[in-house]
This record gives C-alpha cells, structure tokens and sequence, in this order.
C-alpha cells in the first residue's frame, strides 16, 4: 500500500508542481477596416506571456503600418496603429510572426467595412488566416468556447480547486449540488467584472484563490466521519463563496484576451459555457479514477486521497506565497 501511495503522489506531483496557475495567455490581433483598404490595427499581447518579445502583427506586403502608439493597460501591452493597403484583404492572409516562439496562442478579429465579422484563433503551428468574404457566423461563439474550455483544463488554479471538492465530497449527486453553486457564482462575478459593474484588484484576488485550495485541502486531510466540518455539511455555501472570488480570476484573464467589440455578448455567453464543460469534464474524470481506485481495493481511498491533497495543498501554498509577494 505504501508503495502505491507514494506512486500516486510522486505522479501528482509531475503533474502540477512545474506548473503556474494560470496558464492560458493568448494575444488578441483586431483589424477593423474604416475605409475602404485602411484599416485601424490593435495588438494586445499579456505581459507575464511570451507575446511582448517574440510576436508581431503579419499584414500582406503592400500594407504599410503606421501612427503606431504603445501603452500598458490591464497587464497587457497594446500596440493601437494604422494600416492601409493597396488591394482588399479578402482573400489574403494575415498573421502573426514568432508565435512559435511564444508558445502560446492568439484571438484574431477582422471587422470589414459592411461585411460580417470573421474571428479565428491562431496557434503555434497554424500562424495565419485567410480573409474570407462571407465568414462564418458562428466563428465568434466557437472560438470564444474552445477559450472557455481551454482555461478550465490550462489555467491550473481552478482546475485543482474543482478536483479538491471532487476529492472532498466523492459523491456524485454531493459534488453536483457543490459545483452548480460553484458555477452560478463565479458567472456572477464574471459577467459583473467583464461588464464593468464590478472589481476588484487582480493581485490579491488570485492569491485569495490559492488560499481557497489550500482551504479544500486542509479540509480533505481533515476529514473525520462522526463530526462533518461546514465544507461537508453544507458544501455548497463553501463552493459558492469561493465561486465568487474565482470569477473574479476568470474575468482578469478574459480582460487580458480582450473581447471582440459588438459580440461582447455571445463571447461573454460562450465563454462561459466553455469554463462549465471543461469543468463537467474536470468532475466526471475525477469521479471515474475515485470510482476506479474504489474499485482496485477500498482500503486504498483513503491513503490515495491523502497523498492527492498534500500534493494540491503544497502546490497551492506555493502559488499562495509567489502570489503574495510578487
């Protein structure tokens, strides 16, 4: 038995100790055409990302960049500049150079004069898009799903916090209950934050997030059958708390990404719906290897739920204190 819990807790441990909390950074590149072939270009690229050093906006040959203006704003560098080109974009590529280098991905929006909006999203091994004339309707509300999807299952903060109730709980129907309040309060504060009715400062926010799963960690080692603790008794008060303080997180991300002007409502809404199926997937493999561990030998739940705890509270008392002193 000890053996197999070492093992668990040594694959744990390869598993988030390299990594940071949050981990999607994409850029976001939106060229809106406001006269024919002259086009007004943003380039926002998050700080704590690769983006600022090695990316850079690709236009066809024949556009020339201009009146370029850089500022800081929301964690971000944003470049805002002018381009005008000879021939119509449709048709052509457009892109991002050293986005290979910076490992990670970018939003791209191109607005048309008078035609419908196209929204793409470039990754390391595809650079460019095409320009197309009629694009599809649904670019918007799919890209801005597979971004909700990806942070959940990358930003790794809230993908521990989601598996420390699943571990905490254990029971289907219990972490159900428990991961709906979850989710009806962190859209609050999401949609609150992303729409500007409110805020909070993204610092201490995120370190109030480690302090959450640290929190769910203490309580997963505490467990004792004959007195349940408030994180047992009433889970979803303690989910929904902390719910609130994770939208918070999710929305300073969103502001790093920017969202698409005239859309702000279908990539807020798909987002959103994003975060919630990486986080039915988050619960439903976490259930299965509880379930599968339960199956393999009962005795071994506890020794394994342990070793999983130790390793999320060590991981997010890291997070707590890089967090906390900057």
């Amino acid at each position: 038995m000890i053996r197999w819990v070492g093992a668990a807790l040594l694959l744990f441990l390869a598993l988030v100790a390299p990594a940071h909390a949050d981990e999607l950074r994409p850029g976001y590149l939106e060229l809106t055409e406001r006269a024919p072939n002259a086009w007004r270009m943003i380039w926002k690229a998050p700080i704590r990302s690769g983006l600022t050093t090695h990316a850079s906006p690709r236009l066809p040959t024949d556009c020339v960049i201009s009146k370029q203006r850089r500022e800081v704003v929301s964690s971000a560098l944003v470049v805002i500049s002018e381009a005008r080109c000879k021939k119509p974009l449709t048709g052509r590529t457009i892109g991002l150079t050293g986005l290979d280098l910076a490992f990670t991905d970018a939003l791209v929006r191109i607005a048309p004069l008078g035609k419908p909006v196209q929204a793409a999203r470039l990754t390391p091994d595809h650079t460019n898009v095409e320009v197309h004339a009629d694009p599809d309707r649904f670019e918007v509300a799919r890209t801005y799903f597979l971004l909700g999807v990806g942070h959940i299952l990358f930003g790794f903060d809230h993908l521990l916090f989601v598996l420390a109730l699943v571990l905490l709980l254990r029971r289907g129907w219990t972490v159900a209950k428990a991961v709906t309040a979850f989710t009806i309060a962190h859209s609050i504060t999401l949609i609150g934050s992303t729409l500007g009715f409110l805020g909070l400062p993204q610092a201490p926010v995120e370190s109030v997030i480690a302090l959450s799963i640290m929190f769910l960690a203490v309580e997963i080692v505490k467990v004792d059958a004959g007195t349940p603790r408030l994180s047992e008794r009433s889970p979803w008060i303690v989910a929904f708390i902390f719910g609130l303080l994770h939208g918070f997180g999710f929305a300073g991300a969103l502001s790093e990404i920017g969202l698409p002007q005239g859309e702000v409502p279908a990539a807020l809404l798909t987002f959103n719906l994003g975060v919630e199926a990486g986080q039915l997937a988050i619960v439903s493999a976490g259930l299965l290897v509880l379930a599968a561990v339960r199956f393999i030998s009962a005795n071994l739940m506890r020794p394994a739920t342990l070793a999983a705890a130790y390793a999320i509270g060590i991981t997010a008392s890291y997070w707590f204190i890089d967090r906390t002193l900057g």
